[in-house]
């Protein structure tokens, strides 16, 4: 089997020494997919691309890219298959419906899934793929696309731990490190556990600076009494400045990280861990979407507890 060779570029050592260049498909070119687009272009690989909507694809393309027909298009030819779509519903029918990656994808290869979704999903997925001689990682990133685009973010990867090594270049070009937490399903049940902390920082960070702002403690001030005291967090120092500014331009979105939550809150209960905190968490988060600020960056919450507490959203 070829093996991604570990200088970062598309080059793939064969039996006879010589190099070939070999393309990765990307499959999705959104907020995630046009990041990691952008970082595996910079890092030497080659890309060929798929997804619904046109306009991305020819954005992809002004960008270096490969555009293709369709998933099976872009994984022709390609060892590696990278997927950066919204839910596991889309990822397998991208990868196993019609025209779907996996009737391009020889035994051998791999496929990296970075969708944030159940755990049980990206089992039932391996499963389903293992009799083609296919594996998978379902190698989720703990960061935003911007985390992605400075090449900050983290891997939160389940599978094979070979195929976890073979995949590392890959990773080396838009995470800061990449962590392999255990088999199939647990890099997705990380990423699930690390999203309830980030998004609880997130509201908790909103409601500080809603109540200091009630108070009379104008919102930037607020934000640097919170950085300089015992209640920083890291989550300050993205998203504190886009609640202070109201500049919600989507990194990561607020329905999306709605979705996310419905997963921990699915997978609390398959494990019977209450989860009150993010009970509460999915209910502000609908009425965000409700009011129509889905497509703002998930920042937005902030615009939730300001309008409960009877100020301007």
């Amino acid at each position: 089997m070829s093996r991604i060779a570990s200088d970062k570029t598309a080059a793939v050592h064969c039996q006879e020494g010589e190099t070939r260049r070999v393309p990765i498909a990307l499959i999705g070119i959104g907020l995630m997919g046009t990041a990691l687009t952008e970082r595996l272009l910079a890092a030497g690989f080659a890309l060929r691309g798929y997804d619904i909507a046109p306009e991305r694809l020819r954005a992809f393309e002004a960008m270096g890219g490969t555009p293709a027909a369709s998933a099976a298009d872009a994984a022709r030819g390609a060892e590696v298959v990278i997927t950066s779509l919204m839910t596991a519903a889309i990822v397998r029918q991208a990868v196993l419906g019609e025209q779907g990656a996996a009737e391009a994808m020889p035994p051998g290869s791999l496929l990296i899934d970075t969708t944030t979704c159940g755990p049980g999903e990206s089992i039932a997925l391996a499963n389903d793929l293992s009799p083609r001689g296919i594996s998978l990682l379902d190698a989720t990133i703990s960061g935003s696309s911007a985390s992605v685009r400075r090449g900050t973010a983290v891997v939160l990867a389940g599978g094979d731990p070979e195929a976890f090594e073979r995949a590392r270049p890959i990773f080396d070009a838009y995470a800061r490190t990449a962590l392999h937490v255990g088999p199939n399903g647990a890099g997705a049940t990380a990423k699930l556990v690390v999203n309830l902390v980030v998004g609880l920082n997130r509201l908790a960070l909103a409601e500080a600076l809603t109540l200091g702002e009630r108070a009379g403690i104008e919102p930037a001030r607020m934000l640097d009494v919170l950085r300089e005291a015992a209640s920083y967090s890291r989550i300050m120092d993205g998203k504190g400045k886009l609640m202070v500014t109201g500049r919600f331009e989507p990194e990561a979105r607020l329905s999306q990280h709605l979705k996310d939550v419905g997963l921990i809150l699915d997978l609390g209960r398959e494990l019977s861990v209450p989860l009150p905190a993010s009970a509460l968490h999915q209910q502000l988060l609908t009425a965000g979407v409700a009011r129509g600020w889905g497509d703002l960056d998930n920042a937005a919450i902030i615009l939730v507890l300001r309008a409960l507490a009877g100020g301007e959203a």
